[in-house]
C-alpha cells in the first residue's frame, strides 16, 4: 500500500513538473515572439534644446543623411526629368504606305489630279512616322506629368525626344493637310480620308521605364557627409542645432538599419529569450520558496502566467502596428486581479515582472517603467479588499492622478523653460491616462469571468453568497433557525478573530454561515432545533446516533454541490470537524460496553482536518460557541476555562497539524473568543419595579 502511495505521488510529481516546464516555454515563446526585433535608439531630442544625455561618440562609420524634405525636393526634381521609354513599331509605317498604295490604284486616282499629289501624302507620313505618333491617352498622360522628352527605343537604341516633336493622330492629320498648302490643296486632300492612313506607332514600355525609374532613384545619393567612428557628436548641456539633429536622426537610422540585418536579429532574440526567460524563472523561483500554496495549485500558475503573457502580447502589438498608445493599457488592473484573488506581494511582483518585459517593446522604457511601477503600488494599497463598485471608482481615480502627477514630474524635470511655459504640456497624455481609467473600471465583472475560468472566488462573490437574503440562508433560517443563529454567532466570532491575526476575514465569515447547512436534511437531531422536550436520539442506539449527526458534513457538501457554492465554501463544510468524534456518542458508548472496543470509524467525521487558518479558525469558533451555550454560568473565569480547554484540546488532537497557523495566531484567538463571549453574555441592568 505504501508504496502504490509512492508511486502515484511520483507520477503526480512528474506530470506536475511536466505542466510547469511546458507553462514556462509556452509563455516565454509566446511573449518573444510578439516582441518587436527592431534596434533601439534611447535617445529623445529635439532642435533647439539641450542635450540631456552625457557625451555621445560614434561607436561606427555612418553617413550623414539628407533632411527628408531635402530628398523629397531632390527625388521630385529627379523624376520631374526624367523621360519615359517608348518603342517605336515601324511595320505600322510600312502598313500605312502599302495601304495608301493600294488605295491609289482602286480609287484615290480618280480623287487626286497628279500623281504628285500620292508622292506628297507618301513623303509627309513618312515624315510624321519618323518622328513618331503617340495615342491620345499617351499625350495626356505625358502632359500631366509635365514631361518634356520621351526616349524613343529604335533598334535597341534609345533616343531622347521632346514631346513637343512627337505627333498625336489629329496632330498628325493636321499637319498632312497642311504642310504645303501652296502647291496641294487641302479639300482634295481631306476627300482621300487621310485619316486611314495615320495609326500610332509609338507604344509605352512599362516594365523598362519602371527598371529606369528604379534604377535611377537607386543610384541617388541619400547622403551628403559621414560621421567617422570615435567622433564626438555632441555633449551634455550643448543646444542641439539643425546640423546636429540631421546627425542625430542618422545615427537613429543607421542603428535601426543595422540591427534588422540577420545576424544582428539574432542577437536581440537570444537577448530577449533570455531576458524574458530569466524574469520568469525567478518569477517561478518566488512562487516556490514563498507561494508554494499558489505553485503547486494548476488555477493560481495558470491565471498569473496568462496576464503576464496577455499584458506583453497587447504592448508589443500595439507597438509594432503602432495602434494607439501604450499609456492607455489598463496596466493597473493586473495587481488589482491578483490582489483580490491571491495577495498584494504576489500582485506587485507580478506587476514588477510584466512591466519589465513589457518595456522591452518601447523606445524610452524607464519613464515607462516608473510610471507604472507607481501607479500598480497606488492600485493595490488602495485597494485592499474590492467588495463594493464605488472601491474601484476610487482606485481608478487614484491611478489616473497618480499616471497625471508621475508624467508632469517628468516634464518639469526633462522640458527646458516648461516652469514658465506650460503650453508645452502634451495634453493628449492626459486624455490617454482618463482612458486608462475608464478600461480600469471593467476589472469588476472581468472577475466573473477570471473566477468560473480559474476557479476562484473573489470578495465580492463572498459577500454576495454571505446575504442572508439568499436562497438557501433564508431556507436555512426557516428550516433550522436554531442552527442559523448558531451560525451567524460563529460567523461574528471567526471573522472578528481572522481580522486580529491577519487572515481573510470575508472567506471565514461566509464559510461559517454554510458550514452547518447539512443540518437542514434532520433538524429535530440536532438539540439546537429540538423544541417541547423531544429528542429523537431515544429511539437509536450510540452508531445510529452519530451516523446521524456525522452526516450533516455529507449532507451539507450535497447540498453545496446543488446550489453551486464554490470550493472554498465546501472546504468549511467538510473541515469544520475535521476528523475529530462525536464525543456524546462515543463516550456514551464506552461507557456501556467498557470491556469492548469500538469501531472507531462509526463515530468520527470524515474529515479532512483544516488546512488553512481560516478552516482552522472556524472549528475553533463553532466548537466554543456551541459549548458556551451549556454553561451553567456565564463569569469571566467560567468563559476563559472554556475558550482555553475546547482549544487546548484541540491542538492536543492534531486538528491543527496541515494548518500554517502559528502559537501566537492561536493565543491571539483565544482572546478574541473571551472578549467577544464576555461580551455577548454580560448580566443585563434589572429595571427596579415602579412604587405605587
Amino acid at each position: 500500500m505504501r508504496m502504490e502511495h509512492m508511486k502515484k505521488k511520483k507520477g503526480f510529481s512528474r506530470r506536475d513538473l511536466l505542466y510547469k516546464g511546458l507553462l514556462f516555454v509556452v509563455t516565454v515563446t509566446l511573449i518573444v515572439y510578439f516582441l518587436p526585433r527592431d534596434g533601439k535608439f534611447n535617445y529623445q531630442f529635439d532642435i533647439n534644446k539641450p542635450w540631456k544625455y552625457g557625451q555621445l561618440i560614434a561607436t561606427f562609420d555612418f553617413p550623414i543623411y539628407k533632411d527628408d524634405a531635402v530628398v523629397n525636393r531632390e527625388q521630385d526634381s529627379l523624376l520631374a526629368s526624367f523621360q519615359p521609354y517608348y518603342l517605336l513599331d515601324k511595320q505600322v509605317e510600312k502598313d500605312a504606305i502599302a495601304k495608301l498604295k493600294e488605295n491609289y490604284h482602286t480609287h484615290l486616282k480618280g480623287i487626286l489630279p497628279s500623281v504628285d499629289y500620292l508622292r506628297y501624302i507618301e513623303r509627309t507620313l513618312k515624315e510624321i512616322y519618323g518622328a513618331g505618333i503617340v495615342s491620345t491617352e499617351n499625350i495626356q498622360e505625358l502632359h500631366k506629368d509635365s514631361t518634356s522628352a520621351i526616349m524613343i527605343i529604335d533598334d535597341k537604341l534609345a533616343n531622347s525626344k521632346p514631346t513637343d516633336h512627337i505627333y498625336t493622330v489629329k496632330k498628325a492629320y493636321e499637319y498632312l493637310l497642311s504642310a504645303d498648302t501652296t502647291h496641294f490643296n487641302r479639300e482634295i486632300l481631306r476627300q482621300c480620308s487621310l485619316n486611314e492612313y495615320i495609326t500610332p506607332n509609338l507604344t509605352f514600355d512599362q516594365q523598362r521605364t519602371q527598371t529606369a525609374k528604379e534604377e535611377m532613384l537607386n543610384n541617388y545619393s541619400w547622403a551628403n557627409g559621414l560621421v567617422v567612428s570615435g567622433q564626438k557628436i555632441i555633449d551634455r548641456g550643448e543646444i542641439i542645432s539643425p546640423e546636429t539633429y540631421n546627425i542625430l536622426e542618422s545615427l537613429r537610422k543607421e542603428s535601426i538599419k543595422r540591427s534588422e540585418s540577420i545576424d544582428q536579429s539574432r542577437l536581440i532574440l537570444g537577448g530577449q529569450i533570455l531576458f524574458v526567460g530569466m524574469l520568469m524563472l525567478c518569477f517561478m523561483l518566488y512562487l516556490d520558496l514563498f507561494r508554494k500554496d499558489y505553485y503547486e495549485r494548476k488555477g493560481s500558475l495558470s491565471l498569473l502566467f496568462t496576464l503576464i503573457v496577455f499584458y506583453s502580447v497587447v504592448t508589443a502589438f500595439m507597438v509594432s502596428h503602432n495602434i494607439f498608445n501604450v499609456y492607455m493599457i489598463p496596466y493597473a488592473m493586473l495587481p488589482i486581479i491578483i490582489r483580490v484573488f491571491l495577495d498584494s506581494r504576489t500582485a506587485f511582483l507580478t506587476h514588477v515582472i510584466t512591466i519589465l518585459i513589457c518595456s522591452i517593446s518601447l523606445r524610452f522604457p524607464h519613464e515607462f517603467i516608473l510610471t507604472q511601477l507607481a501607479a500598480g503600488l497606488v492600485a493595490i494599497f488602495s485597494l485592499r479588499e474590492l467588495s463594493q463598485r464605488s472601491q474601484l471608482f476610487r482606485t481608478a481615480l487614484l491611478v489616473i492622478l497618480t499616471y497625471a502627477a508621475i508624467y508632469f514630474a517628468f516634464e518639469l524635470m526633462t522640458e527646458n523653460g516648461l516652469a514658465n511655459d506650460f503650453s508645452k504640456l502634451n495634453a493628449r497624455m492626459y486624455t490617454y491616462f482618463i482612458i486608462n481609467g475608464i478600461l480600469l473600471l471593467f476589472t469588476y465583472p472581468l472577475l466573473f469571468l477570471l473566477e468560473k475560468t480559474f476557479g476562484f472566488t473573489s470578495n465580492v462573490t463572498l459577500v454576495e453568497l454571505s446575504n442572508i437574503n439568499s436562497d438557501l440562508l433564508r431556507q436555512m433560517s426557516e428550516t433550522v433557525p436554531g442552527t442559523f443563529q448558531h451560525s451567524m454567532q460563529v460567523a461574528n466570532l471567526a471573522a472578528e478573530a481572522a481580522i486580529r491575526i491577519g487572515a481573510k476575514s470575508q472567506l471565514v465569515r461566509t464559510g461559517a454561515l454554510y458550514h452547518d447547512i447539512g443540518k437542514m436534511e434532520n433538524p429535530a437531531f440536532f438539540t439546537e432545533n429540538q423544541s417541547g422536550g423531544v429528542n429523537p436520539h431515544k429511539n437509536l442506539s450510540y452508531e445510529q446516533s452519530a451516523q446521524v449527526v456525522i452526516s450533516h458534513v455529507t449532507d451539507g457538501l450535497k447540498l453545496a454541490d446543488k446550489h453551486n457554492l464554490p470550493k472554498v465554501i465546501q472546504d468549511f463544510i467538510s473541515t469544520h470537524h475535521g476528523r475529530g468524534k462525536t464525543k456524546f456518542f462515543y463516550i456514551s458508548w464506552k461507557n456501556e460496553h467498557p470491556d469492548e472496543e469500538p469501531n472507531e470509524e462509526l463515530f468520527t467525521y470524515p474529515g479532512p482536518n483544516p488546512f488553512s487558518k481560516e478552516t482552522a479558525i472556524l472549528m475553533m469558533a463553532d466548537a466554543v460557541e456551541a459549548a458556551s451555550r451549556s454553561l451553567p454560568e456565564y463569569t469571566e473565569e467560567t468563559i476563559s476555562n472554556l475558550v482555553d480547554k475546547i482549544i487546548d484540546s484541540q491542538v492536543a488532537e492534531g486538528y491543527f497539524k496541515e494548518c500554517p497557523i502559528t502559537f501566537k495566531d492561536i493565543a491571539t484567538i483565544k482572546t478574541v473568543f473571551k472578549e467577544k463571549l464576555k461580551i455577548a453574555y454580560h448580566t443585563r441592568i434589572s429595571y427596579p419595579e415602579l412604587k405605587k
